[in-house]
Formats: structure tokens, sequence, C-alpha cells
């Protein structure tokens, strides 16, 4: 199986399902459509296939060609997980991969973020993006750990993913029988584990642990799931690095050959 078939089927179920609080087939935002997310699909995965890229190239690249495609910042998330987990042989061993990250690596990134133009992006102490960096890429993001998720993947070799949220996936899939539940379910159970980093971004820490602590109510039984879904619409309170780490889940699982394709796993229940 093609990496960049598995690039395309995790980025396009990870979008397809109706997640609460993002876009979907059934709901765009003014800034941002379903679509946007097909089209920026289609133009990363080739660009992460080539294995050969250094993972800075590799971001930089796949960020060139969304811009090709989509005016706004769509994947940049997406683009900074499913790197090294790509270009890695064995996802399970993307730590080496990290590891051998150096500062090249670091000025493809940043030229790559200052080209997506993240919502929320602010100043950072050391290392901050709209300068020149001067640290290997896995220490850069080290110093970025406690706040954003994506970040801590690259400084901890991918545990919130690879120990966490990837087998939960499994579980969930066993358990629903179908991909969208297994997705929605998993994206509920990311958010209420984890603030998300997007949302505090924008809106602080308080909103983001409101939306984490609603998660949690929602797993529960204590929150109605569609009543859930209107009041993050209502706030504006979009958990994107939450879905990020559900698409990386879906990569993961797809690159270890836990799904394959075409997936014999139901998209919905009849």
């Amino acid at each position: 199986m093609k990496i960049a078939d598995q690039v395309r089927a995790a980025c396009r179920w990870e979008a397809t399902a109706r997640k609460a609080g993002n876009v979907h087939p059934e709901r765009d935002f003014a800034d941002l459509t379903y679509q946007n997310f097909l089209d920026s699909a289609a133009a990363i995965a080739p660009i992460l296939e080539r294995q050969e890229l250094p993972v800075g190239d590799m971001v930089l690249q796949a960020i060139q060609a969304t811009r090709q495609v989509v005016r706004t910042n769509v994947n940049l998330g997406i683009v900074l997980l499913f790197a090294p987990l790509a270009k890695a042989k064995d996802v399970g061993r993307v730590d080496a991969v990290l590891e051998a990250m150096t500062v090249a690596d670091s000025a493809g990134v940043f030229e790559a973020i200052r080209l997506a133009n993240p919502g929320g992006l602010g100043d950072a102490p050391k290392q901050d993006v709209r300068e020149t960096p001067t640290l290997p890429l896995r220490e850069i993001m080290s110093l970025a750990k406690d706040r954003d998720l994506i970040a801590r993947q690259y400084h901890n070799g991918y545990e919130e993913v690879l120990d966490t949220a990837a087998p939960q996936l499994l579980r969930n899939l066993d358990y629903y029988g179908t991909l969208e539940r297994a997705i929605v379910a998993l994206h509920l159970e990311i958010m209420s584990r984890w603030p998300d980093s997007l949302i505090a971004r924008k809106w602080g820490n308080a909103a983001a642990e409101r939306v984490r602590q609603g998660a949690g109510q929602v797993l529960e039984g204590g929150w109605d799931f569609a009543d859930f879904d209107g009041w993050l619409i209502e706030q504006r309170y979009n958990p994107g690095t939450c879905a990020d780490l559900v698409a990386a889940s879906l990569f993961v699982a797809l690159r270890q050959g836990k799904i394959t394709l075409p997936s014999s796993i139901p998209w919905h229940a009849k």
C-alpha cells in the first residue's frame, strides 16, 4: 500500500466524519470548507510519500503544494504530524527520525509555518518562527511541548498518538464496527484528555479547558452530543488540534496495516 494512498485516506476519513465542532460534508466554515480538506489531502499525498526528503523539506513542500489549491491554513497540523511518521520505515520507531532532525529542518518548518499563517500564532520567547532558527527541530518543538500538543509529539516520540489515541481508535473500531462512529468517538476521547491547542491559542487556556470538560461530559452521558456540537459552533471553538491527532491515529493504523485499503470496515451502520 502506497504512503500517498494512506495519507489521502486518513485525511479524507478524518474530514468526512461528523465530529463535534469541525468542518465535515454537511458543514463548512466561512473561511474553511470540506472541499478544502479533500483538495489539500490530494496535494500533500505525493510529497509525504517521498521518504528521501528531510522532514523540514517535506513539511515545507507540502504546505507550498497546499497553498496552490487552498488559500487558508487547512492542514499545517496534519502535515507536521504526518511528516515524521511518513519518513519512518516503521512508525513505531519514529523517534529515530525525530532524533536525526537538524537546524535545516527547523528552517524548513519555520518557513512552512509562516506560509500557512495559522490562527492564534503569538510570539515565542525563544526560537520564534519569525526569526532564523538556531536549534534542531526536535529541540525547538520541545520548547513548546507544554502549550502545543503537536510540538509535544516531536518531544516525546508521539506518545499521545502511538500509546493512547491510535490504540483507542482500534478499540473503537471493534466496539462500534464502523469507521465514522469510531472516529467521532476518538475525537471526543482526545478532547476529553487534553485541552485543544488551537482553541487555547485563539481563545485562551480557560476556553480550552471548558471544551475538555465538555467532551468528558458527553462521553459520560451528561451532555447530548448534538448540543455540545452546537455549543462549540456557537462559541466558535474549533477543536482542530484534536482533529489533527485523529488524522495521525488513522495514518498510524494504516501504516501499521491495522486498517487496509480498500477498507473492509463499513463507513456507517446500515
